[in-house]
Order: structure tokens, then C-alpha cells, then sequence
């Protein structure tokens, strides 16, 4: 467990040291604990209500510029390991700028793991706050949307309240940031890593029959270890990479990944490349971010929601089987449904709001969704979708 510092009281009693604030843009200040790293970031606060797979979602680039609050009062318990990470991009500056859990953290216990998750999150770089009242925070993002806020951590239990305010006031906000240049690849690399196997680990690709290009908006390792376990040779390039350079590889298929931040602001660079992919016929699938980008390409819009869906037991209806699946998810925008274009049929709903999770064009080999079918944390209910591209590019075969 955490240890923190008692303060003496009259009468001999002692009361702990509050050593971490989280200070909301309107200027509430939430007293607790810290872990992991000592020092203050300042990011948009949302909660995840995932039950698992927290080192999952804390290494998923798609939460960069944010601070997670998790719902589940028991974060940590059964440490972490080296295998479960999932961004590509090691750098300690991309990501997650802070987590918020309710109950202290005790020490792990589970066969797999190798570090306290306080000391993980140091190694990371990642602060950490626990002992509020996480159901209070969740209710408040509920009723008034995902606040911005600074998380701080002092051992000494001293902050610099009034400057913590003016930061977490004049942080901009995520609506109209491009934060994919802080979690893209900087150059192009080749993936053959497959899923794990419990007493084997990662496998390998030895036998592609398919070629794919991945473009990198924040990719999860996971979802290439599913294309590779699909049967694909995988490339991952550059957010920035143009249309020439990416069809120049001769793909099969193109994947649009994951990531964070405002699409419209991406798509500033991102959709020309991927509407050249799209006249080019070249079979194409998004997830997440990718998603939202299929959308702009096409001429539909995005908008910021209300409180996100952050979390690994969403229900979402796929229209192409009459099924609902319980899925990952994690975004803060979505893909305006009413601005879809002719061509473009909706093919996932979400079952918690009526939000766009799902299109397919009817011109062109393309559909994409928003949540997460690696099931990295999460179930696997959607795992078919790879299958579905990888059906799409041996059509286009012929």
C-alpha cells in the first residue's frame, strides 16, 4: 500500500497528510493521496467504468491530454506487467496525464505481475490521486460534461492553490487540439506480432496473404496483433505520410488507428490523404479516431459529447447483423449521424445515447467504427471485424 505522512493533532490524535488535489477549472479543489509521480499536469478529466485491463487503458494513446477517473474502486490490485501495455511509443510524455481511483492500492496479487502499479506509474511518469469520492466526480462529469483540471502530487502535502486554479482555467481544451503528433510513429516500421497465449505469450506472423498499411493516429498494440493474427503483413506509417507514399507500398487493405483529440483538427492533414486512399477503391477499415476521419473524408462532421463513452461494457447494435455487442470504448467526439452523406449507411449504433458507432460506404470498399473491437481491455465480441476487412481486400482481389 501507499504510505503517507500523518499530521499530528491536538489531543495526540493524527490525521494522514492529504498529499495530491485535483483543481477543477472552476476552481473546486479535491483533496486525497498520491501515487506514482510526484509533480502537476493538467488535462481533461474523464471516468472509465471499466472492471479490468487498467494498464490497458492507461498506456492507450487515444487518452492522451486526459485524466481518467476510474469508477471501479479497486485500481492496482493485481499489479502490472511488461505485456500489457499498449502504446507503441514508449516516450513517458505521450498519453494519459493522470488516474484517479477511489481506494488505496494494495499490493498485487496476480502470477502475471511484475511491479506495483505506484511504482509503474512512477516509471511512467504518470501521477496519480486516490482517496475521493470517485461516484461524486463521475455524477458531476455526468451532469456538467468532462471538466478540465490540474492533478498535483507533494509529498509534503503543499500546493500553490491560486496558481493550480489559473492553470486548470486557462488550459484550452481539448475541442480543436491535434494531440496525434505527441503519440505517432516517427518513421515507418513493419509489424508481425500476433496475440497472446496464455504459457507462450506473443506469437508471430510467419505466412501473410494480405499487405496492409496502418496510419498512426495513436495505434493500440493490440489492434495489430489482431490484423497480423488475420493473416495480414502489417506496415504502420506516419499520421502525415501523403496518399502517394502509402499507395506507392502496394497495400491490400488500409487501416486507420485510434488516437486522440479533436478529428477536425487532425483531419486537417489527415483527410486529403485518406479521400485519395477512398477514390483509389483500396479496401479500408477505421477504428476510434480512424472512425471519425472515414467521417470527415466523406463530408460528414463531428461534435464533442457531453460526457464520452470511456469504458469496456458498452452495448452498441450492429445493423448488419441484428446483434448487440458489448464493447470497449473511449472518445470524446462522435460522428454526427445526420451529417452522413448518401453514400454512407450507419451500420452501429450505441445503445446508451443513439450515437454513430458504425458506417460502411456503398460505393467504395470502406466502413469503419468507434469502439474498440481489439478488446484490449474488453470483451471480444467485435473481433469479427477483422475477419470483415480481411473478406474486403480478398474480394477486391477478385
Amino acid at each position: 500500500m501507499v504510505q503517507v505522512q500523518d499530521k499530528e493533532i491536538a489531543g495526540g490524535w493524527t490525521i494522514p497528510v492529504q498529499t495530491a488535489v485535483l483543481v477543477l477549472a472552476d476552481g473546486t479543489v479535491l483533496e486525497g493521496f498520491g501515487l506514482g509521480a510526484i509533480g502537476h499536469a493538467v488535462g481533461e478529466v474523464c471516468f472509465n467504468t471499466a472492471m479490468t485491463g487498467y494498464q490497458e487503458i492507461l498506456t492507450d494513446p487515444s487518452y492522451a491530454g486526459q485524466i481518467i477517473t476510474f469508477t471501479f474502486p479497486h485500481i492496482g490490485n493485481v499489479g502490472t506487467n511488461e505485456e500489457d501495455i499498449e502504446t507503441v511509443n514508449m516516450a513517458a510524455a505521450t498519453g494519459v496525464r493522470g488516474c484517479i481511483v477511489q481506494a488505496p492500492v494494495t499490493g498485487p496479487a496476480n502470477f502475471r505481475a511484475t511491479r506495483h502499479l505506484d511504482q509503474w506509474l512512477k516509471a511512467r511518469g504518470i501521477i496519480g490521486l486516490y482517496g475521493i469520492d470517485t461516484r461524486a466526480l463521475t455524477a458531476l462529469i455526468r451532469e456538467k460534461g468532462m471538466p478540465n483540471a490540474v492533478i498535483a502530487h507533494a509529498p509534503g502535502g503543499k500546493f500553490d492553490l491560486p496558481t493550480l486554479k489559473a492553470e486548470a482555467a486557462a488550459w484550452p481544451g481539448i475541442d480543436g487540439m491535434d494531440l496525434v503528433p505527441s503519440v505517432t510513429t516517427a518513421q515507418r516500421y513493419g509489424w508481425d506480432e500476433t496475440t497472446w497465449v496464455l504459457g507462450e505469450g506473443y506469437g508471430r506472423q510467419i505466412a501473410p496473404h494480405y499487405n496492409v498499411v496502418a496510419i498512426d493516429y495513436g495505434v493500440k498494440r493490440n489492434i495489430l496483433r489482431l490484423m497480423a493474427k488475420a493473416g495480414c503483413k502489417v506496415t504502420v506509417v506516419p499520421a502525415t505520410t501523403a496518399a502517394a507514399d502509402i499507395l506507392a507500398l502496394k497495400p491490400d487493405g488500409v487501416f486507420l488507428s485510434n488516437g486522440p483529440g479533436d478529428p477536425a483538427a487532425t483531419g486537417v492533414y489527415a483527410v486529403p490523404a485518406i479521400q485519395a486512399i477512398l477514390d483509389a477503391k483500396v479496401p479500408t477499415f477505421g477504428i476510434c479516431l480512424g472512425h471519425q476521419m472515414m467521417g470527415l473524408a466523406i463530408g460528414a462532421k463531428t461534435k464533442k459529447m457531453h460526457q464520452g463513452h470511456h469504458g469496456a461494457n458498452h452495448p452498441v447494435m450492429d445493423y448488419t447483423t441484428g446483434k448487440v455487442e458489448i464493447v470497449s470504448m473511449n472518445h470524446g467526439f462522435a460522428v454526427d449521424t445526420d451529417s452522413l452523406p448518401a453514400n454512407a449507411k450507419e451500420t452501429h449504433r450505441s445503445l446508451f445515447d443513439g450515437s454513430n458507432c458504425g458506417i460502411a460506404l456503398t460505393d467504395r470498399p470502406a466502413f469503419s467504427v468507434q469502439h474498440h473491437p481489439e478488446a484490449s481491455p474488453g470483451p471480444q465480441d467485435s473481433h469479427y471485424l477483422f475477419r470483415r476487412f480481411v473478406d474486403m481486400m480478398a474480394k477486391a482481389r477478385g
